[in-house]
């Protein structure tokens, strides 16, 4: 709205309405978001703390998208960019051995298999982190890289995108097959930010959607 009107009130109020979501969500600790206030507290099978990868996907998404709009000179911007390299780095030691992150993060071994929703739009921010100067290319690229070709695994013979958890308000079970809309788009999102990026070694062919 900002971009489209040019009044500053709407950068005001998603300045004021980020602090508050962040201060009631944003674990210090793990920098990873909860949920919501009710999934502050929740733990996984294995006691840790509940954060869903698509959740933690949808929060890298939306500082890029933010990112984008924001006037260069808003006081908050440094504020968003540090808190998503914070993010970033935090879900970088998640990735699994497979470049993919598990619907319940901090409990992988609860879960048998990737979920892809959650694995592209986390990519899709990396990626995105890199080619706007946000993360280190040198750090970040080989995360991406891996991402990538787990991603490409799951595309299977028929053309479908699986992997993908129905949809719900924590990590659940799913089967291989199940395919939404939703996880395309996020795999779509991913694809169009590796495709942008510049100067790649040749030999990363798989970086190619």
């Amino acid at each position: 709205m900002y971009a489209a009107t040019g009044d500053r009130k709407y950068i005001t109020y998603l300045d004021e309405e980020w602090a508050k979501t962040s201060d009631r969500l944003y674990d210090a600790k793990e920098h990873l978001y909860a949920r919501d206030v009710t999934y502050v507290t929740r733990t996984e099978a294995n006691g840790k703390k509940m954060f869903w990868s698509r959740g933690e996907g949808w929060v890298m998404g939306g500082f890029v998208r933010t990112l984008q709009y924001l006037p260069k000179d808003d006081p908050a911007r440094e504020k968003y960019i540090g808190q998503f390299k914070e993010m970033a780095a935090r879900l970088a030691e998640l990735q699994g051995s497979d470049g993919l992150w598990r619907a319940g993060l901090l409990d992988p071994a609860d879960y048998d298999q990737p979920e892809l929703s959650g694995s592209s739009l986390i990519t899709y921010g990396l990626a995105a982190g890199i080619n706007q100067g946000w993360l280190d290319k040198k750090i970040y690229l080989p995360v991406v890289e891996k991402a990538w070709a787990g991603l490409v695994h799951h595309v299977y013979a028929d053309g479908r995108l699986g992997c993908i958890q129905q949809t719900g308000p924590e990590p659940a079970p799913f089967r291989a097959s199940a395919s939404y809309t939703y996880g395309v788009g996020a795999y779509l999102l991913a694809g169009s930010e590796i495709r942008q990026m510049s100067g790649q070694p040749a030999k990363t062919k798989s970086l190619k959607p």
